[in-house]
């Protein structure tokens, strides 16, 4: 993973602006969970070329292989009622997905609430957590799965997942992508919507 290109294609001012990359780890949220607490940046992105222990939803684990796909998890301040974030796992399954429509004409569709679909086949997903005090969501982790250029998958899951690669038989960036779901999420999902206080 080239963090560096990552950083030189961002145009924000906080999403993905520090990142903490890890060649592996177990998972990037319960990473994010640990520098929240130690009051990390806002906007923070920690990011890894293998997970060994990622969830996805439902406590369902989450498989990957390593230096193929995007592993990431932002970690966010929203200060704000919790119920103020009602919707923004589709606002951002919707970024995810123009993103990839801008950069590539590839439509995915949204399978409510969490996951992303390419050929009726899951492609990936995204896991929302909020730390509530008071009623206030004090932290926001935004974990984002995506399968890139893995062609290979588990027998379990090998007839209901895909990636882009499997799909298109070529490689894809995941920097391209990354900076671009950053700039995306920045720009027409936080900052569009002022009670989110990010």
């Amino acid at each position: 993973m080239n963090i560096q290109e990552i950083k030189d294609n961002l145009k924000t001012t906080y999403i993905g602006r520090n990142i903490i990359y890890f060649n592996e780890i177990g998972s990037t949220e319960e990473e994010a969970k640990r520098l929240a607490a130690n009051h990390v940046q806002n906007g923070s992105a920690v990011i890894a070329d293998m997970q060994t222990g990622g969830v996805g939803t439902h406590g369902r684990m989450w498989h990957t292989s390593a230096n193929e796909n995007i592993l990431m998890t932002l970690v966010l301040y929203p200060d704000c009622n919790v119920n103020k974030l009602e919707g923004i796992t589709v606002n951002i399954a919707n970024c995810i997905a123009d993103v990839i429509w801008n950069l590539y004409n590839i439509k995915l569709e949204i399978k409510h609430p969490n996951d992303l679909v390419l050929s009726n086949r899951k492609i990936g997903g995204i896991l929302a957590e909020t730390k509530i005090v008071e009623g206030n969501a004090e932290n926001l982790f935004i974990g984002i799965g995506l399968n890139i250029n893995q062609e290979n998958f588990p027998e379990e899951i090998a007839d209901i997942a895909t990636s882009l690669k499997k799909e298109f038989g070529r490689e894809f960036s995941r920097e391209k992508i990354i900076s671009e779901i950053c700039n995306e999420l920045e720009s027409n999902c936080f900052n569009r919507f002022e009670y989110y206080n990010l």
